[in-house]
């Protein structure tokens, strides 16, 4: 724990800092050692009242097993344990363009009652937990301190504890971009397998879930037959044509995730993301292996593939509009280079009131992130988006709003034209 600090500590200066409250623009801002007359107070902390008392916490566990799963289980400590009226947000800290830099965390702010209180879970916290705290106060001119709360660290960097808390420019995209690889989306079986293996400690059916992969030994030989995935939002008609799609071609349907990987779902749904993105990693690789044994017979039809494993990781990894994203031709939309490719991949489109209008025809439960679709205009934009940036195959377009009957043939000519089937 103190070796990452004091690594967090001796880039201290050169890190920025991305707020990110509650109906108001992402702020960022940087400290520095002294204050420079013509700088401005970031104008997020200007809305706070000099009595108001700000924190901040990040989480620097040097294992990123257990540094994922103590931030997931943080906000619910503190919702516990603060007083009623501290209001919580989130707060990042990075080096700018340095994979793999962002530490992520909360921001508090707390009354001028309350802050013993406040002050004193965030002690207790310091003491036996992988966090760094900050404390954060006004002046009179406006302007706002950081403090460092582990001075141990500072003085044996030889840092100071206090810093004057100053705006700078916002990076070109989120800086959760910059975790992405490997932690949000992952680009090996390899990688996905060293996660769920280190979690065999904290969660026992992660042992369970690697019983059942499939060998990386065997060389395999290239399918026989064509390979088609059918991606896109749920209720835009995926399971209608897959279904024909299975009986005009005589074709196999499989699904991605697999149904072996059923019974371990709903645990690894309650997973903070890197433990919850490499499960359902892990499972394209299942479906892969089954393509591969299948294609041999037969044409293949698969519902939702890595596609939508990687379109919906990255929307909810980078937060705000589509311009966040990492930008198209970025080594984040790439594909996987041991994972088997599709002849073909299909994403059906639809408007979103239609859709939503099918959603409620159905009357069926909706998972988290079908709500976050629906009330989330923003997230469903930057899902739509990334699905489309998503090279190795890219996808092909196809409007579902016209009859049932029509999308099949539409995609037929499509199977026929690029598989010549």
């Amino acid at each position: 724990m103190a070796r990452r600090v004091k690594t967090f500590l001796s880039q201290w200066s050169s890190r920025i800092f991305l707020l990110e409250l509650d109906g108001t623009p992402p702020l960022y801002f940087r400290v520095q050692e002294q204050h420079r007359g013509e700088e401005k107070a970031p104008r997020v902390f200007a809305q706070f009242h000099k009595q108001d008392r700000c924190y901040s916490l990040l989480v620097c566990s040097p294992d990123r097993i257990r540094r994922a799963k103590f931030y997931g289980e943080l906000k619910d400590k503190l919702l516990r344990e603060l007083p009623a009226g501290c209001d919580l947000a989130a707060i990042s800290s990075f080096l700018p363009d340095v994979r793999d830099s962002l530490v992520r965390g909360y921001f508090l702010k707390s009354s001028t009652e309350d802050s013993p209180h406040t002050e004193r879970v965030l002690r207790e916290l310091e003491r036996r937990d992988p966090v760094l705290v900050c404390s954060y106060s006004g002046g009179e001119d406006g302007q706002w301190t950081q403090r460092l709360w582990s001075q141990a660290e500072s003085k044996t960097l030889q840092m100071p504890v206090e810093y004057s808390v100053v705006p700078t420019e916002a990076p070109p995209y989120h800086p959760s971009t910059l975790n992405i690889i490997n932690s949000d989306v992952f680009y090996s079986f390899d990688e996905a397998y060293d996660v769920l293996k280190k979690c065999g400690d904290i969660i026992p059916e992660a042992t369970s879930v690697l019983e059942t992969l499939p060998s990386r030994e065997k060389a395999r030989r290239k399918p026989d037959f064509p390979i088609v995935v059918i991606e896109g939002l749920d209720a835009t008609g995926k399971t209608t044509l897959t279904e024909s799609l299975k009986d005009t071609l005589g074709a196999t349907l499989l699904r991605s995730p697999p149904q072996s990987l059923s019974p371990w779902r709903a645990r690894f749904d309650q997973e903070p993301p890197l433990i919850r993105r490499a499960f359902y990693a892990l499972g394209n690789y299942i479906t892969a292996e089954q393509i591969s044994q299948e294609a041999m017979k037969t044409p293949i039809i698969v519902d939702r593939f890595w596609h939508s494993t990687a379109a919906y990781a990255i929307a909810t990894a980078v937060s705000g509009p589509v311009c966040n994203l990492p930008p198209a031709g970025s080594e984040v939309y790439r594909w996987p280079g041991d994972l088997l490719q599709p002849s073909l991949v299909v994403l059906l489109t639809l408007d979103p009131e239609e859709r939503e209008r099918r959603l409620r025809n159905r009357g069926q439960m909706k998972t988290d992130e079908e709500k976050e679709l629906d009330h989330n205009r923003l997230f469903r934009l930057r899902v739509e988006e990334a699905y489309r940036r998503i090279s190795g195959p890219a996808c092909v377009t196809v409007d579902a709003s016209p009859s049932a009957d029509q999308v099949l043939q539409q995609v037929l000519l499509l199977i026929r034209g690029k598989c010549h089937l």
